[in-house]
C-alpha cells in the first residue's frame, strides 16, 4: 500500500533563499539556528512537544496532537532556559535547566532537573543542588545534590519512576569530570531518589537491561582505551577476564531474553563493528561491520530495547536491518521509498508504535518533520527546521576518495554550487576539529552552503586521525596533525584541482578548532597552494596545550595529550604554526571566542606574538564573550558576514 501524504497547516515561510538576496540577508538566512529541535510525541500521542526560542531563549512547548494548539509553554524567567527533556509519562515532562551568562553565549548547565505536566500543573524541582530550599518560586523543591543530573532512562512503562545519571562534584573542585558517575532511581512527581549503582570508570556509558536493572558499563582512563564492566552478585566485574580482544568497547543492547548483550567493539584495529556477547559463556560473536566505515547510529526501540538497525555512512547513509522483522525496521523501509533522496530518522514515537516523529533530511535539506501513523500509514507535515531556506537552491555533496602520498586511501566531500558548471571553480577547504573522534558526514551544513551560494566549491577531508573508519586509522594520526594529516588535506586539494573541478589560483581554507590549525599549518607546509586562510578557534601552539584550556586539567585529558602529541618539544614547535609564521605568504583572518576554554585566548595570542615578529599582517575578529564556536546568531552572522567579504577579495567570487 502507497503512503498517504497529507499536510497540516503549522507556520508558512516569510521569505526563502534566492539568488537576488542581499548579501546581508544572505548571512542572516544561514547564521539562524534552527526554529525547531527536540520534537517529541508523548507516549499515547496526545501531546507534541518542541524546543523553539522565546525572547531570545529556549523554551518547551506542548501542543495538543489533534488540534495543533498550545496547551503550555515552559518558560524560565530571567537569564534560565530549557535544554534537553523527556516525556517519562502520558502527563508529564523532566527537563533539564541552563542558564546563559553575560561573560558565556554558551548554555551552562548545573545538573538541575525539574518536571511539569502537559497542562503546566504540578510543577517540581526534581534533582539538583538548590533541592530543599524555598526562593519564592511555585516550584517546589527536593532534598538538595551536589551533582550534575542527565536523564538516563525514561522508563517509558514506568509512570512514577525514571533512573538518572549523576555526576557528584566531590570536593567541589571544578575538574569534576572524572568523577565516578552514579545511577539513582527518581520520583517524578517528588523527586526522592534511591541510588542504585555507581560506576567503577569514570566517564561511565551505562546500560540497563529490558527489566530496567543496570547491567553493563564502559568507560576510559585516557579518551583512548576503553573497559567494560559488568554487574554480578551486586559487584561489577571487569571483562578483560573474557578475553574478548575488543577496543572502543561499550554496551548497547540486551537480546530478548537478556542472556545476551549487544557490544560495540573494534576488533586488531579494524572498523568498528557489532558483536553479541553470551553472558554465560562469555563468548561474542559478529553480528554486523562495514569494512570502510563504522557505524554512525545504533537504532534500538525505546520501548521494547530492541536493536532493529545499524546505520553507516560511507559516502552516502545507508541502513543494515538487523531483525528485519522489527515493525521499526518495516517502517524505515516503508518511508525511505516514500521520501526518495532523503535519509529518514524516527526521533520520536508512542509506546506503542502507532505514531512516530520522523525527520527526512539531505544535504541540501536541513530536515522536514512529521508524524507518521502507522496503522493508517500515512505522513503528517508538521514543521520545517530552516522553513526560510529552498532545497531546490541548494548545493549538492558530492563523496569523494582518492589515494594519498603514501598508498593511504582518504574519502570526504566534495560541496558543488547549484546552477554551476564544476569546472575550475573557486574552492574553500574545510579541515573538520577534533582531529581524533570527529569525522565530516553527508548532510546539510549552513556555512558550506552559504559559501557555495555565492559560487566557490567546499572540500572536507576525513584524514587520517578521524574517527569513523576504524581504530588504526584514527590513530594513524597520533603525532602526525602537523605532517600526515596536512599531507592529507593538500593532497585532497591536489585530488579536485587535477579532476577539473578547482582553479588552482583560487584555493582559501577554512576552519574551526583544530580546522582552525590546519588552517594555518598547511598553507605552511605549502604556501603557493592556498592565497586565504581564516582560523577559527584554532590551537596554534602545540606545547601550551599542556598548560592551558580545559583539556590539561584533567588526568585523563594528560594522558590523552601525550598520546595523540607526543613529549618531544622539537617536533611540538615543528608543528606548531605559532612557531613557523616565517613560512606563510597566504592572507590571514583569525576568529576567536574570548571566553574559549578549549582552545583559550593565549593560543592567538602565541600566534600573534609570532606573526608580529616577523611584521605579518593579519586580520582579527575577537567576540569576548564567545567560547569554541558561536552560539549566538548575532555573533555568528558577524563572522559570515566578515568570511564572506575576507573570501570573496581573495577568491574574486
Amino acid at each position: 500500500m502507497k503512503l498517504i501524504m497529507w499536510f497540516s497547516f503549522v507556520i508558512w515561510c516569510f521569505f526563502s533563499t534566492n539568488s537576488n538576496a542581499s548579501e546581508t540577508e544572505l548571512v542572516e538566512q544561514f547564521s539562524r539556528a534552527s526554529e525547531f529541535s527536540q520534537i517529541k510525541i508523548s507516549p499515547t500521542g496526545k501531546y507534541l512537544s518542541a524546543i523553539v526560542p522565546k525572547d531570545g531563549k529556549d523554551a518547551l512547548l506542548i501542543l495538543d496532537a489533534k488540534t495543533k494548539k498550545p496547551t503550555n509553554v515552559v518558560h524560565f524567567e530571567s537569564n534560565a532556559q530549557v535544554g534537553t527533556y523527556e516525556w517519562v509519562n502520558e502527563e508529564r515532562v523532566v527537563l533539564a535547566k541552563t542558564y546563559l551568562k553575560g561573560w558565556s553565549d554558551h548554555p551552562l548547565y548545573y545538573g538541575e532537573l525539574m518536571a511539569v505536566n502537559a497542562d503546566g500543573s504540578r510543577q517540581a524541582y526534581l534533582f539538583g543542588y538548590k533541592g530543599g530550599q524555598q526562593v519564592g518560586s511555585r516550584i517546589k523543591r527536593n532534598t538538595a545534590i551536589s551533582a550534575t543530573a542527565y536523564i538516563f532512562d525514561p522508563l517509558p512503562e514506568n509512570d512514577k519512576y525514571m533512573l538518572v545519571k549523576a555526576l557528584p562534584w566531590g570536593n567541589g573542585s571544578s575538574n569534576t569530570s572524572e568523577n565516578k558517575q552514579q545511577i539513582y532511581r527518581v520520583d517524578v512527581y517528588k523527586g526522592t531518589r534511591k541510588k542504585i549503582a555507581t560506576a567503577p570508570i569514570p566517564y561511565a556509558q551505562f546500560l540497563t537491561d529490558h527489566d530496567g536493572k543496570v547491567r553493563f558499563v564502559s568507560g576510559t582512563n585516557d579518551y583512548v582505551n576503553s573497559q567494560l564492566f559488568y554487574r554480578k552478585d551486586g559487584k561489577w566485574v571487569d571483562t578483560k577476564n573474557l578475553n574478548l580482544d575488543l577496543k572502543e568497547i561499550r554496551p548497547l543492547a540486551f537480546n530478548s531474553d537478556n542472556t545476551g548483550v549487544y557490544i560495540l567493539g573494534s576488533e586488531a584495529g579494524k572498523t568498528q563493528g557489532v558483536f553479541l556477547l553470551d553472558i554465560n559463556t562469555g563468548t561474542k560473536k559478529l553480528v554486523s561491520r562495514d569494512e570502510v566505515v563504522d557505524p554512525n547510529n545504533i537504532w534500538i526501540d525505546r520501548i521494547s530495547k530492541n536493536l532493529y538497525a545499524i546505520e553507516y555512512q560511507n559516502g552516502y547513509p545507508t541502513y543494515e536491518f538487523i531483525d528485519k522483522n522489527d515493525e521499526h525496521s518495516i517502517i524505515l523501509k516503508q518511508l525511505l521509498k516514500a521520501l526518495p533522496g532523503h535519509q529518514v530518522h524516527l526521533v520520536s514515537q508512542t509506546n506503542d508504535a502507532s505514531q512516530l516523529v520522523i525527520k527526512a533530511f539531505n544535504d541540501r535539506n536541513p530536515g522536514d518533520y512529521y508524524v507518521f501513523h502507522s496503522k493508517k500509514k500515512q505522513l503528517e507535515y508538521l514543521v520545517s527546521a530552516k522553513k526560510w531556506l529552498d532545497p531546490e537552491l541548494m548545493a549538492e555533496m558530492k563523496p569523494i576518495s582518492f589515494t594519498a602520498r603514501d598508498g593511504k586511501t582518504i574519502h570526504g566531500y566534495l560541496t558543488l554550487p547549484h546552477g554551476v558548471d564544476p569546472k575550475n571553480l573557486p574552492l574553500v577547504v574545510n579541515p573538520h576539529g577534533g582531529p581524533h573522534g570527529p569525522r565530516d558526514w553527508w548532510g546539510f551544513d549552513s556555512q558550506n552552503q552559504m559559501i557555495a551560494s555565492k559560487g566557490a566549491a567546499v572540500l572536507q577531508v576525513n584524514f587520517r586521525g578521524s574517527g569513523g573508519y576504524g581504530l588504526d586509522f584514527e590513530h594513524a594520526g597520533h603525532q602526525k596533525w602537523g605532517t600526515d594529516i596536512q599531507y592529507d588535506i593538500i593532497d585532497a586539494t591536489r585530488y579536485v584541482i587535477d579532476q577539473g573541478y578547482v582553479d588552482k589560483d583560487r584555493v582559501c581554507i577554512v576552519g574551526g578548532s583544530f580546522g582552525g590549525y590546519s588552517a594555518l599549518q598547511s598553507p605552511i607546509i605549502e604556501p603557493d597552494m592556498f592565497k586565504c586562510a581564516i582560523g577559527f578557534a584554532g590551537v596554534y601552539d602545540l606545547e601550551l596545550m599542556f598548560n592551558k584550556g580545559d583539556v590539561p586539567g584533567r588526568r585523563a585529558g594528560k594522558r590523552y595529550l601525550n598520546k595523540v602529541l607526543g613529549k618531544d618539544e622539537k617536533v611540538l614547535q615543528q608543528m606548531s604554526p605559532s612557531h613557523n609564521t616565517d613560512k606563510l605568504k597566504t592572507n590571514l583572518l583569525l576568529v576567536h571566542g574570548g571566553e574559549d576554554e578549549r582552545a583559550p585566548i593565549e593560543q592567538l595570542e602565541a600566534l600573534e606574538a609570532d606573526l608580529k615578529k616577523h611584521n605579518y599582517p593579519y586580520e582579527k575578529l575577537v567576540m569576548d564573550d564567545e567560547g569554541h564556536g558561536f552560539y549566538s546568531d548575532a555573533h555568528r552572522a558577524k563572522y559570515y558576514q566578515q568570511m564572506l567579504s575576507f573570501l570573496q577579495e581573495n577568491l574574486r567570487l
